[in-house]
């Protein structure tokens, strides 16, 4: 049997994950945690297989607490289980040491099937994710100057490439306008051009 622990602070989805955990026989439920800090401290005891765990807790998220189980036990497989889809939180839950990465609204057997992947070496991933991986490769493998910018300066460059103004680009980030300005500066210092229009054309390699 597949042994799994799960990390979730949201008791009725802690819950609900569990119950499709303990619906499949290859599958056995070990123990759950609401915190990054309290798994830390079991979970290399527990010696699980696979640990399922949310990205957004309380105290140290769940990219921390991978890299630190990680360090601990390389063994165990981990599984983003989260509601977020964008490429910072995806890149840096694999440079963690995440394996997989599904998303929250996934159905109870697609959930199984990629736990049971992830155990026998494979890399679930949902297909909007994994499309996002991909295109993202793809810029970097194909235009090398991408790899200059940090990966806010991607994001504010990628929304000002699709027409966003400064004010929708600082609300759809959480970011203030004057920081949104300060990337555009550090970006167009990077790239060596010195507009918005001869930036955007370096994005597409242009």
């Amino acid at each position: 049997m597949i042994g799994i622990c799960i990390i979730e602070d949201i008791a009725d989805i802690q819950n609900g994950l569990r119950s499709v955990i303990e619906s499949d026989e290859r599958l056995q439920w070990i123990e759950s945690f609401d915190t990054a800090e309290s798994a830390i401290e079991k979970i290399p005891e527990l010696k699980p297989d696979v640990v399922i765990t949310d990205i957004n807790l309380p105290g140290k998220n769940g990219i921390e607490c991978v890299f630190e189980l990680k360090n601990k036990d390389p063994k165990i497989q981990f599984m983003m289980f989260t509601i977020y889809e964008d490429n910072d939180q995806v890149f840096e839950a694999l440079k963690s040491g995440a394996t997989g990465y599904i998303l929250k609204n996934t159905s109870p057997d697609k959930i199984i099937e990629a736990v049971v992947e992830l155990y026998e070496g494979g890399s679930p991933m949902s297909p909007k994710i994994a499309r996002k991986v991909l295109q993202s490769f793809n810029m970097t493998k194909e235009n090398p100057v991408i790899q200059l910018l940090s990966n806010r300066e991607r994001e504010v460059l990628e929304l000002l490439s699709k027409g966003y103004l400064y004010k929708e680009i600082a609300d759809r980030l959480d970011i203030t306008l004057s920081t949104v300005k300060r990337h555009l500066n550090h970006i167009y210092e990077k790239l060596q051009v010195q507009n918005k229009t001869e930036a955007v054309n370096k994005l597409y390699g242009k």
